[in-house]
């Protein structure tokens, strides 16, 4: 029996009632739809519910069982979701349910034809690079946890910014006061990264990204380092400014001043998988909108153009720079040039 996991933010009622249409769905096309115990009790409890046949994880199926992750929600449904299944071999599907939904692969008016692909096997599989964070404070490790998106360094007050050092392999790059400092995966440059004016980064691309929040600072630029750099921030103790670590939004961990935040590549990626092969440049316009009229497309190849008989060249303008200027400058500013006689005398 071919088993999928669905998950689903039970907090929305257009969710709940889209997990139950997935499942009813997986379930025709000979699936077995299976669910997290508090999720399916969760959605049970709704009126007119109905009758929700699913496994359970983790009492009739375990996650080695599960052959594709179905996330019917947001970004935030796939981050939570991401906690379940990294380190195993299972793929996440997202079916977009949210806003801008970054990560999701369909949106809920294809729910059909996802099920059809998902019967079918017709995705693939793309790995996410992930990160290990690390908070140290007087000589100890106090935590260790991850990241998909980023690791953001944020201060812990409102009306007080937080000083800090940021560090590349080793080495210093700057002091400066800030609202934070944020730093991400190529999956999650697109997410607060973006917000805080750092690049986008191509999911493709093998990289960490740090963007500093509000520095207040002449040299405060976004930096975009080697997968196997290690990127650090330290709150400085000049101050008593307290800092936080929000990892994807959900793990926190409080930052002391003299705290310093470690983040290197993971050995664990996320598994997302794709329904289309479609470029990551067209995501990016269709998810943001961006204006592309006026684009005519690259010029035709030298295999598919027109060729005349003869080569066309076009008129070439020669312009020759001015010569024999020296004479005409010295007479006109030092006046003529000194000559002397035949006794050696200049006049």
């Amino acid at each position: 029996m071919r088993r999928i996991l669905v998950l689903t933010h039970t907090g929305r009622r257009e969710a709940v009632g889209i997990a139950i249409a997935a499942c009813e769905k997986l379930k025709e096309a000979g699936l077995s739809p299976v669910m997290r115990a508090d999720e399916a009790a969760q959605i049970r409890a709704y009126p007119h519910s109905g009758f929700l046949s699913v496994e359970v994880l983790g009492r009739d199926v375990q996650l080695d069982d599960i052959e594709l992750g179905m996330v019917l929600g947001g970004d935030g449904t796939i981050l939570r979701t991401a906690e379940l299944v990294r380190g195993s071999d299972v793929p996440l599907l997202g079916v977009n349910l949210g806003h801008v939904g970054f990560l999701a692969e369909s949106d809920k008016a294809d729910l059909d034809s996802t099920v059809t692909a998902i019967l079918n096997r017709d995705y693939t599989v793309e790995e996410r690079m992930t990160i290990d964070v690390q908070v140290w404070f007087d000589g100890a490790r106090r935590a260790h946890t991850w990241a998909l998106n980023e690791a953001a360094v944020e201060k812990a007050d409102r009306e007080r910014m937080i000083e800090v050092v940021v560090e590349v392999d080793g080495s210093p790059i700057s002091t400066f006061g800030c609202d934070g400092v944020v730093m991400a995966t190529p999956t999650g440059s697109t997410a607060y990264a973006f917000s805080s004016g750092g690049p986008i980064v191509w999911p493709e691309v093998q990289a960490l990204v740090m963007a500093p929040i509000s520095a207040h600072a002449l040299f405060a630029r976004p930096l975009v380092v080697a997968p196997e750099s290690t990127l650090a921030v330290e709150v400085l103790t000049r101050t008593e400014a307290r800092g936080v670590l929000w990892c994807d939004g959900r793990r926190m961990v409080d930052l002391p001043a003299g705290s310093r935040v470690e983040v290197t590549r993971s050995d664990h990626p996320v598994r997302l998988a794709r329904l289309t092969r479609t470029p990551f440049a067209n995501r990016l316009v269709r998810k943001f909108q961006l204006p592309i009229s006026g684009w005519r497309g690259p010029a035709e190849t030298a295999a598919n153009a027109a060729t005349t008989a003869l080569p066309v060249v076009g008129p070439v303008n020669v312009v020759e720079p001015p010569r024999n200027l020296e004479p005409l400058l010295r007479d006109e500013f030092f006046g003529p040039e000194p000559v002397q006689n035949e006794q050696g005398e200049t006049r």
